[in-house]
C-alpha cells in the first residue's frame, strides 16, 4: 500500500505499473480526478490526513480483495487540468478492483481532512462540503438509513 500527500505532480503510468505484481493481479482499476475551470489551493493536516487516508484503504482491503492500492493527493497551489487525487486498486478480478476504488475515492472526498480554496474573478473562497459527496459515501454503510 502507498499512501502518499505531496505537493509535487505524479506519473499516472508508473504508477499503474507499479501495481502490475509480477502476474498475480487480474485488473488495476483507477481514478484521476483533476482541476477543472478554477484555479485552487488544497491544504491538509500533515500527518493525520495520511492516516485517515490509510484508514480508508484498510476499510476497503476488509471489504473486498486487494493485491495492493495507491493513493496519491497533492496539496497546494494547482491549476485548471493538473491532476489533483490518483487512486489506483490492484485485484486478481475487476470487481473487486472497480467496487474499491469507487469506495476509497467516495471516502476520500468526505472524510479524509483536506480543504480547497478556489480563485475565482470575484476573490478567493472556501470550498464547502457537497451534499452529493456525503450521499456517496453513504451508499456504502450498510447501516446508513436509507431513505426514498
Amino acid at each position: 500500500m502507498k499512501i502518499s500527500v505531496q505537493r509535487e505532480d505524479f506519473d499516472l503510468g508508473a504508477e499503474v505499473r507499479s501495481l502490475h505484481g509480477e502476474g498475480r493481479v487480474g485488473a488495476i482499476a483507477s481514478f484521476v480526478g483533476l482541476v477543472r475551470d478554477v484555479p485552487m489551493t488544497l491544504e491538509h493536516y500533515a500527518g493525520m490526513t495520511e492516516r485517515e487516508i490509510a484508514k480508508i484503504v484498510e476499510q476497503a482491503q476488509t471489504r473486498w480483495k486487494l493485491m495492493d492500492a495507491t493513493v496519491i493527493h497533492r496539496y497546494g497551489e494547482l491549476r485548471p487540468a493538473d491532476q489533483i487525487v490518483l487512486v489506483a486498486v490492484a485485484a486478481a478480478h475487476r470487481g473487486d478492483a472497480f467496487a474499491a476504488c469507487e469506495f476509497i475515492m467516495d471516502y476520500l472526498k468526505t472524510r479524509a481532512p483536506f480543504w480547497k480554496k478556489e480563485h475565482r474573478d470575484g476573490g478567493p473562497r472556501w470550498v464547502e462540503a457537497k451534499t452529493s459527496d456525503d450521499a456517496a459515501a453513504e451508499r456504502w454503510d450498510p447501516h446508513a438509513k436509507k431513505t426514498g
